[in-house]
């Protein structure tokens, strides 16, 4: 059994967490095995994230005071917590990915840029393209149109060299 003091680290180390964080998603995972945890984590990770298994009481304490206080209260079940200060889209596509594949692992809640949201909303946020495929595609939008006037500009020189050039060649320009 921990330590009072073990308990208060821990209390205090959760709530930094959930202090600082925008993007949680409140996960159940009974019946996970441990090689399925193992893996669980790694993909977490690669997507930026963080994993912490928590106890029901101890996540609604320290959740009390942040914006994660509704969606951690009043939680059933073994419970643990998926986070990111980064991408949350990433994250949602690797935890909806890994429920596909293990269905013992369930999504209770989560909060995506401070806002609280349900299991629905989740599934729709792993359908999204991520931040960097956003980006590219509005740089694409971006860059069109300098792109397009590029090829007019260079169009009137090449078809002005083309005429000069059919001229000289037919001796239009002879005296």
């Amino acid at each position: 059994m921990k330590k009072k003091e073990d308990k208060i680290k821990d209390l205090e180390s959760l709530r930094q967490d959930l202090g600082d964080l925008k993007n949680l998603f409140v996960t159940g995972y009974e019946k996970l095995k441990v090689g399925q945890d193992f893996e669980l984590r790694k993909v977490i990770r690669s997507a930026g994230g963080k994993y912490r298994v928590v106890k029901n009481n101890l996540a609604s304490l320290a959740s009390e005071g942040t914006p994660s206080e509704a969606v951690l209260k009043d939680l059933r079940g073994m419970t643990s917590l998926a986070y990111t200060t980064d991408d949350p889209v990433a994250l949602a596509k690797v935890l909806t990915a890994y429920a596909k594949t293990n269905p013992s692992f369930t999504f209770k809640a989560g909060i995506v840029e401070g806002r609280a949201i349900d299991v629905k909303a989740i599934n729709e946020l792993a359908t999204m393209p991520s931040k960097e495929e956003l980006f590219a595609k509005l740089l694409y939008v971006i860059n069109a149109p300098a792109q397009q006037l590029v090829t007019v500009m260079n169009a009137v020189g090449r078809n002005l060299a083309v005429v000069v050039d059919q001229g000289v060649k037919e001796n239009k320009f002879a005296e």
